[in-house]
């Protein structure tokens, strides 16, 4: 009797104390990355979590307009300036209707020509720009509907 009791215990221990003796863990894994600029030249986004999204142009209901898009850049040159311009003509699009995009970047309007948007000497210290982006009005007034478009820009590095 004294053996079937101890081989009783010694089987109900572990259950017993198996709840305690237990630890429940959560795990989380998260992608980690950085970018490290070029020293010599970069244009960067200051806050590069938007890149890439969908960036909405809210619609004002009491002026009937759209609002505009405003972002920062981080840009540097040791070596001369900085000149943008747009990879193709911005706009937005819904079906047949259409809206023209304006883009400035560092508050020069861009176009499909290079033009300098930032000095030698500023660039060379670097600085933060404005990119902005604002809906043109059509002539016949904003129509109803769900607009999608892109916008391509190219930097260029000038040379002394």
């Amino acid at each position: 009797m004294f053996k079937q009791v101890t081989v009783v215990a010694a089987l109900m221990a572990p259950v017993l104390w198996g709840g305690q003796a237990q630890a429940f863990q959560e795990r989380q894994s998260f992608d980690v990355s950085v970018t490290i600029p070029v020293h010599e030249a970069y244009v960067l986004p200051s806050e590069p979590d938007w890149m890439g999204r969908d960036q909405v142009l809210a619609w004002d209901l009491v002026t009937s307009r759209l609002s505009h898009l405003r972002k920062n850049f981080d840009v540097k040159n040791l070596n001369g300036g900085v000149a943008a311009r747009l990879g193709d003509t911005p706009y937005l699009l819904s079906g047949q209707n259409r809206i023209d995009l304006q883009v400035l970047f560092n508050r020069v309007p861009l176009t499909l020509d290079s033009t300098e948007v930032i000095n030698a000497d500023e660039a060379r210290v670097g600085r933060r720009a404005e990119l902005e982006i604002a809906a043109i009005e059509p002539q016949t007034g904003y129509k109803g509907g769900d607009y999608y478009g892109t916008v391509h820009i190219v930097f260029d590095f000038l040379a002394p």
